[in-house]
């Protein structure tokens, strides 16, 4: 290490045990996000049920219910709950006013669902995933049928992006649901409520990776291993959205 800078990893590990012990309860529905940052959150959520903790936990992919039932966690699927109480998953982007780029993990359409049955979607990233604007550092992931992809990877193109058919193992990415993802690269997001409603009116758009107004709170950790915390609050002068950091 240098300079005392922690590892990246030791950051994801760090900020999803934080997550996880600030808002995790026993009694509670859980979802389990998608990603390497989640991984260290469903491996904490896994030590908590060996402690004595009656959790019942919603997978965002099969990746994460393979490692939760390893894991001796009970994973149930989502119409079996009636709500879920709180949703640790990570982000790929996060700007000031805590909107979100998430997709890399290939996971992001049960990870949307997921969220919006959430009474709490929580938020942990590194230092790295943070943006003064969407769309500048990661690409948008967005998620399409195998039919007609190339007609629909060209109509992504009219919204301004290069458009890249996502592939491992020399062949297409194909997510659980059976859908290829298209990694849209961007020079910025200048408005992202006007591109969502864009990509989402594309025949052959299944979903894709904006998650606007959907964080309750974003966990943050830096290379020192110090967490911090945004969250959002109404003012009481004309009930303005507002962002804390604390």
């Amino acid at each position: 290490m240098k300079n005392d800078m922690i590892e990246v990893a030791d950051m994801k590990k760090i900020v999803a045990e934080t997550a996880v012990d600030s808002f995790v309860k026993d009694g509670m529905t859980v979802g389990l996000g998608t990603g390497s940052t989640a991984y260290y959150a469903i491996k904490r959520i896994g030590e908590l049920v060996s402690e004595g903790y009656d959790l019942t936990c919603v997978a965002t992919s099969v990746q994460s219910e393979v490692l939760a039932n390893s894991l001796g966690i009970k994973t149930v699927d989502l119409d079996v709950a009636e709500k879920v109480d709180v949703t640790i998953d990570g982000a790929d982007e996060v700007d000031p006013g805590m909107q979100l780029i998430k997709g890399l993990g290939g996971a992001l359409l049960r990870e949307k669902i997921v969220a919006a049955a959430t009474v709490k979607e929580i938020i942990m990233v590194d230092e790295s995933k943070l943006v003064s604007k969407l769309g500048t550092v990661a690409p948008l992931p967005v998620e399409v049928l195998q039919y007609g992809h190339l007609h629909t990877r060209r109509a992504l193109e009219r919204q301004g992006c290069v458009a890249v058919l996502r592939m491992a193992g020399g062949v297409p990415f194909v997510t659980d649901s059976g859908n290829y993802i298209y990694d849209c690269r961007f020079e910025g997001i200048d408005r992202p409520y006007f591109l969502e409603m864009a990509i989402d009116s594309i025949p052959g758009v299944v979903e894709n990776g904006l998650f606007l107004n959907t964080a309750y709170e974003v966990l943050v950790c830096d290379g020192k291993g110090s967490v911090s915390r945004m969250s959002e609050s109404v003012s009481q002068s004309g009930g303005q959205r507002e962002i804390r950091v604390f």
